[in-house]
């Protein structure tokens, strides 16, 4: 087996390069062992990643225990829910592709046999798949694992918390439902501690979806942060790399059109967050796999949703994991998937979930009784979103899958937000939020706040929320994001006034604007050319190579 970091450390010409490895501790022993980067996204301002030092440290004892030389490095990491609401959500995609750039970076110049990616939160989860197969080197994934659901106790009862409700809080407290004692109550008990957010919020979604795609051990994406199984899911990642390295089972032999249909699938299964389809295709892509918002509509016209996580229900990622996890959900939608697919584990999918079982019938319901027989992803088109819009259907009420009303047109989140809380808005209005886009925010803001208001004020049943922007795992209620085009690239969206009915129907995957085509026509010749709001720093940068995220979102190539 010839080793790539024999580039750096093999034959006179090395001697250089000996010596600085020698200067971290190195004996020669050490310099005829493969090189094993363990990629950590370690941070002090991610909750989700606090712990992520424990982990690192169980995976550099697992790859030294098959023989191999394990280095540390580090990508930067953003907490979307610190990032929530200010001008500081415009960074959180646009650090995807900073990260997946950075470990190309880091694997190249340092020459790594394999690699270790340790991830958690929103973003550096596909941006680290996203070079982990661009790079193609030998790599296993492990997670930080879920945190554990909050609790408040009432009249002897526990009710379970998440970010969430202090999100919906926010309105309750607007409406006057909630004082501010109490929401200060909630927001001691929301969050207990390490972990990605309870929910099937996008960090947990990607998790188990990384899992899915076969590039992480079973439990990956469900064991909670806490839980000692989590270090030694860490240990067994490190131990594992080393059989990757010496069988060459790189991440495109795992990442292929096949398996990305698989993670899909079971998207599907679970009423995964919306950002999850703007990640998979964007790892389809530089996979070199195509890979259409209609594949992923066909796959929801066809897998039934059987698992409901919060926001849609009161369960957590720990009641799922207690169900059986990943494993439980592919076993029972083993139809809809191809099973023949290569995992990390160096088997077959269906050598992997061949003995998984269900333990509770709550959590995840047999595909004969689903809670609906399509998918919890729904895809939409029509004159509004040509190129595709994507809602959690899962999490729309029945009363708001079918629903008519008038436009009322906001050209940024803040906006909208500030209509909301003095109460503009009125049962039966579709808001919409543009030029919030890839290109037009820059970098397609999540908008957890207008929706969690208008829940928390009892409206999310009323309401709808159309967006070029994002919305977050954490999300419910018709709220339909990641229009396509957007508004900065003149989608019709742009030219939507106050009072245009927009008519949305979700079982049919329609969203349209009650306006002739001439019409449309006509205000898109009269649109004033676009005006970058950013002219400065990375984000200027991003504007001008960032694509739609009917793409994925991705830079142009």
């Amino acid at each position: 087996m010839v080793l790539r970091s024999e580039s750096v450390k093999k034959g006179v010409e090395r001697a250089p390069h000996r010596a600085l490895f020698r200067a971290l501790g190195l004996g020669g022993e050490d310099l005829s062992k493969p090189f094993i980067g363990v990629v950590n996204s370690f941070s002090e301002v991610v909750p989700g990643h606090i712990h992520l030092r424990t982990i690192a440290q169980a995976v550099k004892e697992g790859v030294r225990s098959c023989g191999g030389v394990p280095f540390e490095v580090n990508t930067i990491a953003v907490c979307d829910g610190i990032a929530m609401n200010h001008s500081g959500m415009k960074y959180s995609l646009p650090s995807r592709e900073l990260i997946a750039d950075s470990v190309e970076i880091l694997a190249e110049a340092h020459a790594f046999d394999g690699l270790v990616f340790i991830p958690n939160c929103d973003k550096v989860v596909p941006g680290m798949l996203m070079a982990a197969v661009r790079l193609n080197i030998p790599s296993i994934f492990v997670s930080g694992g879920p945190m554990l659901a909050g609790r408040l106790l009432r009249n002897g009862q526990a009710q379970f918390l998440d970010l969430n409700s202090v999100f919906v809080a926010v309105g309750k407290v607007v409406r006057g439902e909630m004082t501010e004692a109490e929401l200060t109550e909630l927001e001691t008990l929301a969050c207990p501690g390490c972990g990605s957010c309870a929910g099937m919020f996008t960090a947990n979604t990607m998790n188990c979806l990384t899992e899915a795609l076969g590039m992480g051990l079973p439990g990956n994406g469900t064991i909670p942060a806490v839980d000692a199984r989590r270090v030694r899911l860490a240990y067994e990642a490190g131990k594992q790399v080393m059989s990757l390295v010496s069988k060459g089972i790189s991440p495109r032999d795992v990442i292929t059109k096949w398996s990305i249909s698989n993670a899909f699938a079971v998207d599907m299964a679970l009423g995964g967050s919306t950002n999850s389809v703007l990640h998979l295709i964007a790892i389809a892509s530089e996979a070199g796999v195509k890979f259409s918002l209609s594949e992923v509509d066909e796959i929801s016209r066809r897998v039934p949703h059987i698992c409901k996580i919060s926001p849609a229900s009161d369960y957590h990622i720990e009641d799922l994991d207690m169900a059986g996890g990943i494993p439980a959900i592919m076993h029972e939608i083993s139809d809809y998937l191809n099973l023949q697919v290569m995992t990390v584990t160096g088997k077959r999918l269906s050598e992997v979930i061949r003995d998984a079982q269900v333990y509770d019938r709550r959590v995840i319901r047999p595909v004969s009784s689903p809670y609906s027989p399509t998918g919890g992803l729904s895809v939409l088109f029509g004159n509004l979103a040509p190129d595709g819009a994507i809602v959690k259907s899962a999490a729309v009420v029945p009363q708001m899958l079918v629903h008519e009303g008038p436009a009322r047109v906001f050209d940024s989140e803040e906006a909208a937000v500030a209509a909301i809380m003095r109460g503009q808005i009125k049962a039966g209005d579709v808001v919409v939020i543009r030029y919030e886009g890839p290109k037009g925010g820059p970098g397609m803001r999540e908008m957890l706040t207008p929706t969690s208001l208008l829940s928390g004020m009892g409206m999310d049943d009323k309401v709808a929320l159309i967006t070029d922007g994002r919305f977050s795992g954490a999300t419910k209620g018709a709220a339909i994001g990641h229009v396509s085009p957007e508004a900065a690239e003149g989608g019709p969206v742009a030219v939507v006034v106050d009072g245009d009915l927009i008519s949305i129907d979700i079982p049919s995957r329609k969203l349209e604007v009650k306006v002739s085509q001439e019409e449309i026509n006509k205000r898109l010749k009269e649109l004033p050319l676009f005006q970058p709001r950013v002219t400065s720093g990375y984000l200027r940068r991003y504007a001008e190579k960032v694509t739609s995220a009917s793409t994925g979102a991705v830079f142009k190539r």
